[in-house]
């Protein structure tokens, strides 16, 4: 189905405004990395700079798969959702370019970075220099959002 035809449910599309404000209070999401046989998703904590990026922390040791696909990928997909029931949930897509920040350039996004949660292990591990800094540059987005009940189902609706 398409959205318009779950308009009537209780779905409705995000703007470019609902969508920057959701993506300033969300922490999490899931990056999808194109790969020869299946898709390689990965939960990852990031920051936002309010416009047309995000930042993602990477573990990568002496090798990281992500890393290597990361650098690889000329487009990758970004997932950002929240659910507090079956009513009430948003959900952004995001397709864009990944590249390599250099470490000279992480002091300039402390800001953007201030906020990201991340794993304690993180701390550890960037004492050993074994993390990299990702630019995640917005081509496209789409938000939808269900907030409240379906009107079928509120007060003085059809019933079926």
């Amino acid at each position: 189905m398409s959205i318009d035809e779950l308009q009537e449910y209780g779905l409705s599309e995000m703007d470019d405004r609902e969508i920057r404000q959701f993506l300033s209070s969300q922490k999490v999401g899931v990056l999808g990395l194109p790969n020869a046989s299946e898709p390689y998703l990965l939960p990852l904590s990031f920051g936002y700079d309010g416009e047309e990026r995000l930042y993602f922390t990477y573990l990568v040791g002496s090798s990281s798969r992500k890393a290597t696909m990361s650098e690889k990928t000329d487009t990758a997909s970004f997932l950002v959702y929240t659910v507090d029931t079956m009513y009430n949930w948003q959900s952004v897509l995001l397709t864009g370019s990944l590249t390599d920040v250099p470490e000279t350039e992480w002091d300039d996004l402390e800001e953007t970075m201030r906020d990201v949660w991340r794993p304690n292990l993180f701390e550890t591990a960037s004492l050993s220099g074994d993390v990299a800094l990702y630019e995640f540059r917005i081509r496209e987005q789409t938000g939808v959002k269900h907030q409240g009940l379906p009107p079928a189902f509120e007060a003085g609706g059809e019933s079926n």
